[in-house]
């Protein structure tokens, strides 16, 4: 039996005798991982993303001055916060569930934002000590040390398109780590991105033996297709007694498997034995389990605004579902319930109370 499994029994979950632990914390069902962000969304034409050089659909990183020059050239723009982790912790907290979040902001007025507003929704931070702006470390003395944002840029088919200054959110190392919360957590989640700066991955592997340590379960997202193509052979190790549960979509799984089509990607994944929700955008999303492989449709939505964050709630809900003693089917149903009411508005934070939307649907 898999740490995923033992989790699909109510009985058997970490922390669920309801005695906390021996220092007197309760357990979390999720704390997740992952680079702290501000989204700077606006709505803009495909021949904005050709000018500015952006390739639809996916993440650049850039700097502070990249940053800046995009930043110029949006229309009307909406701030709120993000950060693909914090998305799904945020979702976890607005579904009932017992969140916690791990993350790195600065001393300024973006870093205040970020703060407010993920402890505003219900999730529990780890130790945070925002870096001050003139904190510059002497091995880098021009580091841009500004929290981290990300401009979303959504094209009329509500594709989003992203360029990501990380700020001190590319300083996170395993110094950085809330050890104590990441040992009370059920899932302890990653996301992908991380794995593109040397010191966040040396934090994401002190996270995962802390969480084995634990007994818990690890969740990985794949996060975007060119950080599967940068780090392919590191997550194919990943998936050999590092991670329980993963996190796609289409073109990052078959990226990861070399496959020519989903089918065989999904066979590919069922052959490493792990609990995987592989996401497919309207054609809904694929469990793959022990027992199988089971389809589970998309949730119907009138309009499709912006897909940012879809998968990041996603995540948040099957993970609740997880947590909370739903079968796979259960999980990957809450899913697609919140990542439907992600897509119906701009910005990748829940609008409406997806407790309620969930309870309506019978999934509580």
């Amino acid at each position: 039996m898999t740490a995923a499994d033992n989790l699909a029994d109510p009985a058997r979950a970490h922390g669920a005798d309801g005695q906390g632990h021996a220092d007197g914390s309760e357990p979390l069902d999720v704390v997740a991982v992952g680079s702290a962000l501000v989204d700077v969304l606006a709505h803009a034409g495909e021949e904005l993303l050709a000018r500015l050089g952006l390739v639809k659909g996916s993440m650049s990183l850039v700097d502070l001055a990249r940053a800046a020059a995009v930043y110029d050239a949006l229309p009307p723009a909406t701030e709120m916060s993000g950060g693909s982790a914090a998305n799904t912790a945020v979702g976890v907290a607005c579904l009932g569930g017992a969140a916690g979040y791990v993350g790195k902001v600065a001393a300024d007025e973006l870093g205040e934002v970020f703060l407010h507003d993920i402890t505003a929704a219900g999730v529990t931070l780890g130790r945070v000590d925002p870096v001050p702006v003139t904190d510059r470390p002497a091995e880098d003395p021009d580091a841009e040390l500004a929290t981290g944002r990300c401009l979303v840029l959504v094209t009329p088919d509500g594709e989003r398109t992203m360029a990501t200054h990380l700020g001190v959110a590319a300083t996170l190392g395993p110094g950085d780590l809330d050890e104590e919360l990441l040992a009370r957590a059920k899932v302890t989640y990653l996301e992908g991105y991380l794995w593109d700066l040397p010191q966040a991955k040396h934090a994401m592997r002190r996270a995962m033996a802390v969480a084995h340590d634990a007994d818990a379960v690890v969740a990985l997202s794949l996060s975007d297709p060119f950080c599967v193509q940068r780090h392919r052979r590191e997550f194919l190790e990943l998936l050999h007694g590092e991670v329980d549960v993963l996190f796609a979509n289409e073109d990052e799984v078959r990226l990861l498997f070399g496959a020519a089509s989903f089918g065989a990607a999904a066979a590919a994944v069922e052959e490493t034995g792990l609990l995987a929700a592989l996401t497919r955008g309207a054609k809904g999303s694929v469990v793959v389990t022990a027992a199988g492989l089971l389809e589970v449709p998309a949730e119907p939505v009138d309009l499709v605004v912006d897909t940012t964050g879809a998968g990041d709630l996603y995540a948040a809900g099957f993970l609740y579902g997880l947590t909370h003693g739903h079968d796979p089917e259960g999980c990957a149903r809450l899913g697609t319930l919140a990542a439907a009411e992600i897509i119906g508005h701009l910005g990748a934070r829940p609008q409406a109370s997806l407790r309620e939307l969930a309870a309506a649907a019978g999934l509580l």
